[in-house]
């Protein structure tokens, strides 16, 4: 019974976490220097208001927002970094800001381009050193070690100075550094970051992997809408400190309507196809590209339209850009 307990335990529960800022608010002119010392203005910023999720073990999730929706205070709370100003937080069953060390044994946590590799050494030294300082043993290390070497691609770059490495190099051998003590959990701010392509499609690639195989559940941030949707299951979109949505990437599109983009290419300058129900996008040397709305227009149906333009050459539909979607989003939320 103890047992099935624990492995019921959900990765981490937000409960109507706030937490609050508080900025000393001075002005520029010389003649308001005694009046900021001796009566400052408080001004009280709400980073995070009431926000409550839950994320099961072994999922796969991206947690989004725009500059300053607080992204980065949730991970820095549910990491032991900060301490929410009410409600209650719990991951892996441990409440972050007390037990904070017990809890740093079973997660890991990488923000974006900050590093703990030893600046001054070769890689391995710094993986070595966490050994010995994190108390890993030894058959763990060696065997964490071969794999991220492999699947990481770090065999080259084992013995370099962390200072001589590429950003793509470094970011892996971040990634490579953070699983040494096989965490449970993972927290992940902007890992593909000026990445170039493939140094970006093999990390992506790499965090599936462990956490298909090895049910690591992740938590991962990104401005890169696309990168998200190729790795995670399921999107948490904040805003202005709240849960704004909640579920599957397929569902955030139906939020702003059910979009679809259709590619056409003729042997004419001019479009095709006018009709109300299908919103041209832009058209340039023969190819033009519609928007439609699934929930209005069938795709059946626009096959159909389609069928009696004898000029269309080739034909391509696809998902509106998830990136577009979230966009859209931004915006209507500023309003």
């Amino acid at each position: 019974m103890k047992n099935q307990v624990v492995q019921d335990t959900p990765a981490l529960v937000i409960d109507n976490i706030i937490k609050e800022y508080c900025q000393w608010q001075r002005s520029g002119n010389v003649r308001d220097i005694i009046k900021n010392l001796i009566h400052p203005e408080k001004r009280v910023v709400t980073a995070l208001n009431q926000i409550s999720l839950q994320i099961n073990k072994g999922e796969f999730v991206a947690y989004a927002g725009a500059n300053g929706a607080g992204k980065s205070t949730t991970i820095k709370i549910l990491s032991g970094i900060l301490m929410p100003t009410a409600g209650t937080v719990s991951v892996l069953g441990l409440n972050p800001a007390r037990d904070r060390i017990r809890l740093m044994s079973r997660i890991g946590v990488l923000f974006g381009q900050r590093t703990e590799l030893w600046w001054d050494h070769p890689v391995l030294s710094s993986f070595e050193w966490k050994k010995e300082v994190w108390n890993i043993p030894d058959s763990t290390y060696r065997r964490n070690l071969e794999m991220v070497t492999e699947l990481l691609d770090l065999s080259d770059i084992l013995k370099t100075f962390a200072r001589e490495l590429s950003l793509g190099q470094r970011m892996r051998a971040d990634i490579a550094m953070l699983l040494l003590h096989s965490p449970e959990l993972i927290f992940l701010d902007e890992p593909t970051l000026g990445l170039d392509v493939l140094a970006k499609q093999q990390m992506i690639r790499f965090l599936k992997k462990i956490n298909q195989e090895n049910k690591t559940t992740v938590v991962v941030t990104s401005h890169d809408m696309d990168d998200l949707e190729e790795m995670a299951q399921r999107m948490i979109l904040i805003n202005k400190g709240q849960i704004a949505f909640d579920g599957n990437f397929d569902q955030l599109r139906n939020v702003m309507g059910g979009f679809y983009r259709i590619v056409l290419t003729t042997n004419s300058e001019v479009p095709p196809l006018s009709l109300p129900e299908l919103r041209l996008l832009k058209t340039q040397n023969g190819i033009h590209e519609y928007e439609f709305d699934r929930n209005i227009l069938e795709i059946h149906m626009v096959m159909k339209l389609l069928s009696s333009y004898p000029q269309i050459l080739d034909m391509e539909i696809k998902k509106a850009p998830i990136e577009d979607v979230v966009a859209n989003l931004y915006l209507s939320w500023r309003k």
